[in-house]
């Protein structure tokens, strides 16, 4: 059995990290308030924009983009989002999990063929680990997500689609449904999926409402005018809701996970409580027991 010393030491060294996971569970906390609001602010203007562009593209309107069309796919780019830091459960794990499985659906185009554009440093460091030479991304983007390094990051991806120097490219995050629940989703980015681009709840809704999509925009100057402002516009902020998306889920991990590592530390103390109290006990009846003992002699 452990000595009362030991003991004590342990309770105390078990409190100074109760301390620091129940700061860190505030700190995330406060960090996931904001976030939960920014993504709630952003999902019904990014729906919205994938709506106009779906009724555009879909309509009987002599329009083409480069970034509608499949082609074969002889080099494949992978953006995935992770966190720059650990503590967050299994946030990190399950994205590295989902991107060992993209990789190797790709694995017959060649290493070379595949692209890991990896925001985070802890996907950045397992896609090394793989093998892989990551492709430069902005170090911010995954704790401070911004409209402008997830603008150039959209841009960059698309100038090299264009060029046929990808063929396609996917998305891997997590989105934030709820505090406890964090979906990680695979997405393909490009080329555009018109069959996906509005997202299941919206399909739900114009199904209600009945009849079809209502294309009736009056549009200046032209069509093909607005569809070549308008995809790139699109594109760019799914790449930042994606990011934003991503930070949220983030922090919620992080949360739950330091709320766990707290109640476990205040488990652990209660246990090493009660087997301190007993050594103690036991300890002060030994000394009686020696002490009546010595009398009697």
């Amino acid at each position: 059995m452990a000595s009362l010393k030991e003991v004590k030491t342990r309770i105390n060294s078990v409190k100074s990290t109760r301390k620091i996971t129940s700061a860190m569970k505030m700190v995330a906390s406060a960090k996931l308030h904001k976030a939960q609001g920014a993504i709630e602010n952003m999902l019904p203007y990014q729906r919205k924009l994938n709506k106009i562009l779906t009724n555009f593209l879909s309509a009987d309107l002599p329009i083409e983009s480069p970034y509608i069309k499949a082609r074969e796919v002889k080099r494949v780019a992978i953006v995935a989002f992770s966190s720059n830091t650990s503590l967050c459960g299994a946030f990190n794990a399950n994205v590295i999990k989902m991107l060992l499985q993209t990789v190797g659906e790709f694995r017959t185009l060649g290493q070379d063929n595949i692209l890991i554009f990896p925001v985070g440093k802890k996907v950045d460091e397992a896609a090394k680990r793989l093998g892989f030479q990551p492709q430069e991304t902005s170090a911010t983007l995954s704790d401070k997500p911004s409209y402008q390094e997830a603008s150039e990051l959209a841009h960059r991806l698309m100038k090299m689609y264009i060029a046929g120097e990808i063929d396609r490219v996917e998305l891997i995050y997590h989105h934030f449904k709820s505090m406890g629940v964090q979906i990680l989703l695979r997405e393909t980015y490009l080329p555009i999926d018109l069959t996906h681009l509005v997202d299941g709840e919206e399909k739900e809704k114009e199904e209600v409402q009945g009849g079809e999509i209502a294309n009736d925009y009056i549009i200046e100057p032209s069509a093909e005018e607005l569809i070549a402002n308008l995809i790139p516009t699109v594109l760019s902020q799914k790449l930042f809701t994606a990011a934003v998306d991503s930070n949220a889920s983030e922090h919620a991990a992080r949360t739950l996970a330091m709320q766990v590592a707290t109640d476990n530390a205040n488990e652990l103390i209660q246990d090493l409580t009660k087997q301190y109290n007993k050594s103690r006990q036991q300890a002060i009846t030994n000394e009686l027991l020696d002490i009546v003992g010595g009398s009697m002699q």
